[in-house]
């Protein structure tokens, strides 16, 4: 699919049947690079991507949507913005550990919403 801001293509390494990339044609590293009219854009795009899924395989329960900013956190092409749209099927296997190499948090989720918290009234 394509239209004149963005485009979707299935993913060259995909984790599952359907893994598609949906890309801005503006050359960006980061989604807090786009502007509205692309965010819009590819928020359009993977709409249209989840209801073709849907078609194309019925037993499709669940998706994954992912975006990957910079290698610390999984990007394999850290110079391109790129959105994953993963779906996902009663029963497979867990998306995470295999595309974002999850590991156990080092600190307690209360501390980390503490931490958070402090941050917004900063």
């Amino acid at each position: 699919a394509e239209d004149a801001i963005c485009y979707a293509r299935y993913d060259g390494f995909p984790v599952t049947d359907l893994h598609t990339l949906i890309i801005p044609k503006r050359h960006v590293v980061s989604y807090f690079d786009l502007d509205s009219s692309e965010a819009n854009a590819i928020h359009e795009m993977l709409i249209e991507m989840k209801k073709i899924m849907e078609r194309r395989d019925n037993q499709v329960t669940g998706f994954n949507i992912g975006i990957n900013l910079g290698n610390v956190a999984g990007a394999g092409v850290e110079e391109h913005l790129h959105i994953h749209v993963v779906p996902r099927w009663k029963g497979d296997t867990n998306f995470m550990p295999v595309i974002g190499q999850t590991k156990i948090l080092p600190e307690a989720l209360a501390d980390i919403a503490g931490k958070l918290r402090a941050a917004l009234i900063k």
